[in-house]
């Protein structure tokens, strides 16, 4: 059992669940920029962590509190690299190339396991219960994004030998990611937040920028992303400072501060929730009963998790 985590109060609890949806606000509109970039997935990686690496430097040297970027790296420099490189810059670089062999529905599903696969993860490394209502209101909510993102017809789901591949990068992302989310906590809350995702997008901006480079052959120029079409130039900055900067800083310093990082990331099941929202207000995009039906399931098993402690008192 892991007794480094403190329980915060209960109004920061909230604010940190206010938090974590906003984050989760963030990744639900990333595939959208991404097909808007007009770029493979690779180069989109490279230009993501350039631009969201940035902007995060810039806002941990404009914050006193995180403008020291030295003295945490002295601290635990190899954890923070592992977790910053193997961990969280893997996975979305995985993430970024599963959507060029898989399409978006299958991507967007399988990536929707990580709430699920955190729970076993906090076991493990935590030695957090796996209870009941978590287990139901996980699979209940997995069912449900399913159930929206292939509106009742399971056979958009079917998969060719082209497509393994992407199954296998979205099922590795998902799991990097549950594995990221746990491990970084006790560094977030040592280090803070805005320090941690600045590491993270920073040095694997370096990486990514080699890796790309030699293996695929495209050395990315970040001095040529205003030579670009306005659509595509506009869609790379959101990429990376909104979904990027703003999101992940929303969505670490939020799982850093609820007492259940498992329970708090059940949040993550309205990613494709609020994707399909934008869709209909912004797009224009029609709604079946189908995924209405689905979307009311997907909120009632996140908020039976989420307020599961309120509901059970409430019900005493």
């Amino acid at each position: 059992m892991n007794t480094d985590v403190k329980t915060p109060n209960t109004s920061l609890v909230w604010i940190a669940y206010l938090a974590v949806f906003l984050g989760v606000c963030g990744h639900a509109s990333s595939e959208f920029f991404v097909k808007l970039s007009g770029l493979q997935g690779a180069e989109i990686s490279v230009w993501r962590f350039f631009i969201g690496g940035l902007a995060l430097v810039l806002v941990a040297l404009l914050n006193p509190s995180s403008r020291n970027l030295l003295a945490p790296l002295r601290q635990d420099f190899w954890p923070i690299m592992s977790l910053s490189i193997g961990g969280m810059a893997l996975a979305q670089f995985m993430f970024h190339l599963a959507l060029d062999y898989a399409s978006i529905v299958q991507v967007a599903t399988l990536v929707t396991t990580m709430p699920i696969l955190v729970v076993f993860v906090a076991r493990v490394v935590e030695g957090s219960d796996i209870t009941v209502p978590k287990l139901v209101s996980g699979v209940g909510a997995f069912l449900g994004c399913v159930l929206l993102l292939t509106d009742g017809y399971l056979g958009q789901l079917d998969t060719d030998n082209a497509t393994l591949l992407g199954i296998a990068l979205s099922l590795g992302c998902s799991g990097l990611g549950a594995l990221y989310i746990v491990l970084v906590r006790p560094y977030v809350a040592r280090h803070g937040a805005i320090r941690m995702t600045t590491y993270t997008f920073a040095f694997g901006a370096l990486i990514l920028w080699c890796v790309v480079g030699i293996a695929w052959g495209s050395w990315v120029d970040p001095f040529t992303l205003m030579d670009r079409p306005a659509v595509n130039a506009g869609a790379i900055l959101a990429l990376g400072v909104w979904n990027t900067c703003i999101g992940f800083i929303l969505w670490l310093w939020g799982l850093g501060n609820i007492p259940d990082a498992a329970r708090g990331n059940y949040l993550f099941f309205l990613k494709p929730v609020i994707a399909a929202l934008l869709a209909v207000f912004i797009l224009d995009d029609e709604i079946t009963w189908i995924q209405i039906a689905a979307i009311v399931s997907i909120v009632g098993f996140v908020a039976a998790e989420v307020f599961f402690d309120q509901l059970r008192a409430l019900l005493r």
